[in-house]
């Protein structure tokens, strides 16, 4: 992981000491559940816990020699534990600690972004509620279409947030196995009553089904879960970009004191935190490729899944979280700017209002088609011309046959396209429910 995108807790979780840790507490799971069964002497594993040291360096020593990372944790580990050193990685296989002890990490990985993205979503709703009156223009294709209101852009992000959580949630639980069954997963010499006890102890429950390893669409699913939690803070960000454009100028992302936005230019404020944001959600979905891939291995276990995961899993995480956690602090500090986001309903002299005209007309008795013809032949005059929309329309013999003053009055005001947000807001509330 690139040092200056870990945050803790989830930095801590993935260093190598870390990592050793867990396959200690797995591996002391497993010497309980021999003691609740009468296999291993009483206290044996509270004595190993007391004995056992994990010095990284001297793993790492006996690795060069040995060239295999488990065996020597487990001669490093136990050299102090005498004749109780017998009862350490009895039955086991590598994998058993190793996908399971990676389990656990991910397991509390995702309880950290689930609390994250918690915290995330109410800055959303938060902006929702304070933006929820203020008209703004619609986009289509990146062109001006009607107005609607600034407050829905952030619902729509919270509702969409609001169901990656529950996907998060899902994938956490489904995530939450372990497999302790031995070098190809029959339990040939261990109990499978001693892999759901000491898995029990760890908060894990046993993948169904196992061969040497649990099998890998259950990392390759929660991967597509975070890349699609990761997509919504993408489209979130770009939004923000788009909104910062100098031509815009509706919000910008947080600006503190000191800062600079290029080395050369000293007026600039760049959405550089949107944009590094987009960058991640771009390496989120790279890893979802690497995921299925891992699925398919030769026979009970190859070891072509191990060398991708040690890049991905850590990474994964810790992308996921930094992402969840700088998008609360952007739209916790996002700048609006509220009369700019009025005032660009007007850009246009009136035309995202053709609609309404169109449809008053049709109302009078005028078909569809003609309506749309008189108003499309208008609306693109003055398009060509950058003139006023709304002036051509009263100006127009046709309209004001059929329309009065007061009428075309109420068509040109932003106010109308809010009438049935607070309709849209009372639904969301009452299907969140």
């Amino acid at each position: 992981m690139v040092e200056r995108y870990a945050l803790e807790p989830l930095k801590s979780l993935w260093t190598l000491k870390a990592q050793y840790e867990r396959w200690l507490e797995v591996e002391l799971a497993v010497v309980e559940a021999y003691e609740d069964l009468g296999i291993a002497p009483k206290g044996i594993s509270r004595s190993m816990r007391e004995k056992a040291v994990i010095d990284v360096e001297d793993i790492l020593r006996i690795e060069e020699v040995v060239d295999h990372d488990v065996i020597a944790f487990i001669k490093s580990v136990t050299k102090d534990f005498g004749d109780e050193a017998r009862y350490f990685h009895y039955g086991l296989t590598s994998s058993d600690v190793v996908d399971t002890a990676n389990n656990l990490a991910l397991v509390r990985s995702m309880d950290t972004m689930i609390s994250s993205a918690q915290r995330f979503s109410e800055a959303l709703y938060k902006k929702a509620l304070q933006y929820k009156d203020l008209p703004t223009i619609g986009r289509t294709h990146g062109v001006h279409a009607e107005p609607t209101s600034f407050g829905l852009k952030f619902l729509s992000w919270y509702a969409e947030l609001l169901r990656d959580i529950e996907r998060l949630n899902m994938v956490r639980e489904e995530i939450a196995v372990g497999k302790l069954s031995g070098a190809v997963g029959n339990y040939a010499n261990i109990e499978p009553r001693v892999e759901e006890i000491a898995l029990g102890k760890l908060g894990l429950k046993p993948t169904p089904v196992a061969t040497q390893v649990i099998s890998r669409d259950y990392i390759a699913h929660m991967l597509s879960i975070l890349a699609i939690t990761a997509g919504t803070i993408e489209r979130i960000v770009v939004e923000i970009r788009h909104l910062q454009k100098t031509e815009a100028l509706e919000a910008m992302e947080p600006f503190r004191e000191g800062q600079r936005g290029s080395s050369a230019m000293p007026h600039k404020k760049n959405p550089i935190l949107c944009e590094r944001l987009t960058g991640m959600a771009r390496l989120m979905r790279s890893y979802v490729g690497v995921g299925i891939e891992d699925m398919v291995l030769w026979h009970e276990r190859d070891i072509s899944h191990s060398s991708a995961e040690r890049y991905i899993l850590p990474d994964a995480a810790m992308t996921m979280y930094y992402m969840l956690e700088k998008a609360r602090y952007l739209i916790s500090n996002l700048r609006v700017f509220e009369d700019k986001v009025r005032k660009n309903i007007a850009v246009t002299g009136g035309l995202v209002y053709s609609q309404r005209v169109m449809l008053a007309l049709i109302d009078k008795g005028m078909s569809r088609e003609d309506a749309y013809t008189l108003i499309q032949k208008i609306a693109l005059k003055c398009w060509e011309e950058q003139s006023s929309f709304e002036v051509a329309i009263r100006e127009n013999e046709q309209v004001k046959n059929m329309l009065r003053t007061e009428e075309l009055d109420a068509i040109f005001v932003p106010d109308y396209y809010l009438r049935n947000v607070d309709k849209i807001y009372e639904r969301f509330i009452d299907s969140s429910k």
